[in-house]
Formats: C-alpha cells, sequence, structure tokens
C-alpha cells in the first residue's frame, strides 16, 4: 500500500471524527433581496396605521418606539432569509403583516398598565398644560383606589357619569384590560373585544367631558339641545353619522342615501358607517342627557 493511499485515508477517518461542521466555520453571509431603501420606504408606509392602531388605546405617543421596533424587525427577517418573495405580492405586503403583529404585541403590553386617559390623548398634540387635569382612570380589584388618585370634584364626575353610561359588561371589560396580568400571545377574541370595551370607555368619556362643558344658558330650544349633543361626539365621522342618521331618525330608503352620502364625504365604505350608528347613537344620547340635566340645574 502507498504512502500516498494511506494519507489518503488517515484525512478520510479525520473528517469522519471531527465534531465540527466546516461549513460553519465560513458561514456565507445573506443577500439581502430588497434594498435598504425599499425596506425603509416600506415601514414609513405603515406610519398611519400605526398612529391610528394606537390611538384606540390613548397611545399614539408610542408611534417612534413602535416604528423602530417594526424597522428592527423587518430588517432581521430581510436579513435571516424570512421573508420570502411570493408572485404578485408585494413587499410593502409582507411588511404590513409585521407591523399588525409589532402593534398588537405593544397593544398588549400597554393594556397590562393600571392607567387609562380617558379624555385627551397626548399623541394627538393636545396641550401638555391640561394633562394635569386629565381624568385617569385608574382601578384596583375593588376599584377603591381611584379615589385616592383623582382628587378632582369634576374628574370624579366625569367618571362616575362614564360608568354609568357604558353597560356593565363594556366596564368589566375594560378594568380587566387594565388588571390582568399581560399575555404575550397572538391576538384572541377576546383581546379585540377588550380593546373595543376600552374604546367605548374612552370615548364615552371624552362625550362627557365635552357635554359638561356646554353652556346651559347657550341651549335655548330642542333643536339647540340636540345640535349641541351632535357637537360633543369625540370625532368628525361620528357627529356625521349622527347628524345625518341619528337625528333624523331615518329608516329604510332614506337610511341607505344617507349612509351613502356619509361615506362618500368621510371616503369611507358604506358597511363602515352602518355600523358606526350604533355608536354614534349611544354617544348622542349620553350626551344629550348630560346637557338636558344641566339645564335642569341651571333653571
Amino acid at each position: 500500500m502507498s504512502l500516498e493511499h494511506l494519507a489518503g485515508n488517515a484525512e478520510i477517518e479525520n473528517s469522519n471524527s471531527s465534531p465540527v461542521d466546516f461549513s460553519l466555520l465560513n458561514p456565507v453571509t445573506p443577500t439581502l433581496r430588497v434594498s435598504v431603501d425599499q425596506m425603509m420606504g416600506a415601514v414609513e408606509g405603515v406610519r398611519r396605521y400605526v398612529i391610528s392602531h394606537l390611538a384606540r388605546i390613548g397611545r399614539s405617543c408610542d408611534v417612534d418606539d413602535v416604528m423602530q421596533d417594526i424597522r428592527m424587525a423587518v430588517w432581521d427577517g430581510v436579513a435571516r432569509g424570512n421573508y420570502r418573495q411570493i408572485p404578485g405580492v408585494p413587499f410593502e405586503a409582507w411588511v404590513q403583516g409585521v407591523t399588525g403583529n409589532v402593534c398588537a404585541a405593544h397593544v398588549r403590553r400597554e393594556l397590562g398598565h393600571k392607567t387609562l386617559p380617558l379624555l385627551l390623548d397626548p399623541g394627538n398634540g393636545e396641550s401638555p398644560d391640561i394633562l394635569q387635569q386629565l381624568t385617569v382612570l385608574v382601578v384596583s380589584r375593588d376599584y377603591r383606589e381611584a379615589e385616592e388618585i383623582i382628587d378632582q370634584e369634576w374628574a370624579h364626575m366625569v367618571l362616575g357619569l362614564t360608568r354609568a353610561a357604558v353597560s356593565a359588561p363594556v366596564w368589566r371589560l375594560a378594568v380587566g384590560s387594565l388588571t390582568e396580568p399581560r399575555r404575550y400571545a397572538p391576538p384572541s377574541p377576546q383581546d379585540r373585544r377588550r380593546w373595543n370595551a376600552v374604546t367605548a370607555v374612552r370615548q364615552t368619556a371624552k362625550t362627557i367631558s365635552q357635554a359638561l362643558d356646554v353652556d346651559p344658558e347657550a341651549v335655548h330650544d330642542m333643536p339647540g339641545l340636540c345640535r349641541h349633543a351632535v357637537g360633543c361626539l369625540p370625532s368628525p365621522l361620528l357627529r356625521g353619522v349622527a347628524e345625518a342618521i341619528v337625528v333624523p331618525e331615518h329608516h329604510g330608503v332614506e337610511r341607505q342615501v344617507a349612509i351613502a352620502a356619509v361615506a362618500e364625504e368621510f371616503k369611507v365604505t358604506d358597511r363602515y358607517v352602518a355600523v358606526q350608528i350604533g355608536t354614534a347613537r349611544r354617544l348622542y344620547q349620553t350626551a344629550w342627557r348630560v346637557i338636558r340635566s344641566s339645564m335642569t340645574s341651571a333653571v
């Protein structure tokens, strides 16, 4: 047997017995199939979605932090090869999916906190001077800690009226979103119900606060009362729905025509407007009762 043959066998035996995978000694650098400019542009394109998503729980002020989390998640996903290009599906659609997951995780963390701003959203540019008068729902299991935190009479009034204006299940869900332990898992139907409850409580509190600000002497008749009640609703869309559909009490064909008109004005779908009618009616009736009560008290 030649020396060359023995040397070759020794090399084969050494390679088989080595515990090291030699391919790992020089790993292949991942090749980015998406340019940095395209990634950053796609991420910046979801900013409005992030703001809207966080505004539902009054945390628009966290948008920069969440956007940074999204940038890191997108970069990491592309660099690790988690992104797979599918014919006909734009890269921006994948970024939107990543954004939804990051936002959901952030919302779940925030819902674990025991404070909930009811009247103001600091992320919407509202004056920081007013934040000292911000009504905050601070809850414990027996709900007694709120009186120790909220020491302004008007804040007690808003909080009490808000609790009376929403249904007991909605109130319990909103309170539960603040007191239950954080869960790190994909959003469940129960999570969506909790988020909707938080939104309902905040909308109600803002409506009541604005209704309390209405000067009773400025309301001279029933049409004026209805007009001021509409003006207390917390968003332009809800005010539009109340004015065009709720107050006139449209039904049938007239209702469908009014829905189409509001949808065209606010550039949304007819279905979306129809879904908002119940919310607009509830908030309008709440504002109407608060203003009416103020008028009676002023007499």
